[in-house]
């Protein structure tokens, strides 16, 4: 079992940044697959960016250029730095865990960039 808790959304206005976090404890093993997804209202969650075990990382093309997905050494600790926010960034923001078959989600947390 696996348990993500995220923190760092908020209200920004246009152009500013924030930093997402994402705890992770459990039965953590370093051959997984990390990420931040997003999901608007009205809309389905898609993917922001991963971050594989290798240290791999893709981005949405939307946020490319804009944010950059890392973690901590220790392997517990997901980040999201967000740069240059646009209104269209708003969304709850999730952090994914995936191992093999397993997957898991964070309970998100919301980010809202005024115009």
């Amino acid at each position: 079992q696996v348990q993500l808790v995220e923190s760092g959304g908020g209200l920004v206005q246009a152009g500013g940044s924030l930093r997402l976090s994402c705890a992770a404890s459990g039965r953590i093993s370093r051959l997984n697959t990390m990420g931040w997804y997003r999901q608007a209202p009205g809309k389905q969650r898609e993917l922001v960016a991963l971050i594989i075990s290798g240290g791999s990382t893709n981005y949405a093309d939307s946020v490319k250029g804009r944010f950059t997905i890392s973690r901590d050494n220790a392997w517990n600790t997901l980040y999201l730095q967000m740069n240059s926010l646009k209104p269209e960034d708003t969304a709850v923001y999730y952090c994914s865990y995936a191992f093999g078959s397993l997957s898991y989600w964070g309970q998100g947390t919301q980010v809202t960039v005024s115009s």
